[in-house]
Formats: C-alpha cells, structure tokens, sequence
C-alpha cells in the first residue's frame, strides 16, 4: 500500500475521516475479499491522482467491526465518502474506476 494511503483502525477513526477537513474516501475491505482486491489498485491510483484534493483510508472491517456496523456495511467492498465529517455517498461493489473519479470529481467541484 502507499505512503498516500491511511490504515484507520477504530482508535484512529475520529482523527483519520471525521476531524478531517475536506473529501475523504474510505475503503472498507477484508483480507479474505476477492473484489476488494480487483478494486485495490485503482484506489491506489486514485490516490496518486488526486494527491491532497482527496484523503484516502482503507479500513480492514474484520478488524474494526464496531465501524463497520456503524456504517451499515453490508457487502464489501464498500467505498463511503466523507466531506468534512458528514457522510455524503457510498458505493458498493467493485466499482468502475470512471464511476467512481466521477462521483470524486462532483464532491470537488
């Protein structure tokens, strides 16, 4: 994983996605996931891509799964955007990399 990706645990949920000021985009995964790993690489570049525009966190929801029942998370991956604390969308699946630059690009414009 790279240095632009934040491994939140929930100890460091509060300070890593709901204190932070702007777009973040959490990936909750698991280890034993197929589709989470087909989606890995392009949260990678996505991270690469929008550099400081968009904060990038992967939560392991076998790890942390008082976080992951707060969000509802049914399936994974699941991708949950934040804006400033709030959640605002989330997808669910192994989503297109298109589909999901462009639902970044509208929390950013």
């Amino acid at each position: 994983m790279s240095d632009s990706i934040v491994t939140s645990t929930t100890a460091s949920w509060d300070k890593d996605v709901i204190d932070h000021e702007g777009l973040v985009l959490v990936d909750f995964w698991a280890v034993w996931c197929g589709p989470c790993k087909m989606i890995a690489p392009t949260i990678e570049e996505l991270s690469k891509e929008y550099g400081e525009k968009l904060k990038v966190v992967k939560l392991n929801t076998d790890e942390n799964p008082d976080i992951a029942s707060k969000y509802k998370i049914m399936g994974i991956p699941t991708l949950i955007f934040f804006k400033n604390g709030e959640k605002v969308d989330q997808m669910v699946g192994a989503v297109p990399k298109p589909q999901i630059k462009s639902k970044i690009d509208s929390f950013l414009a």
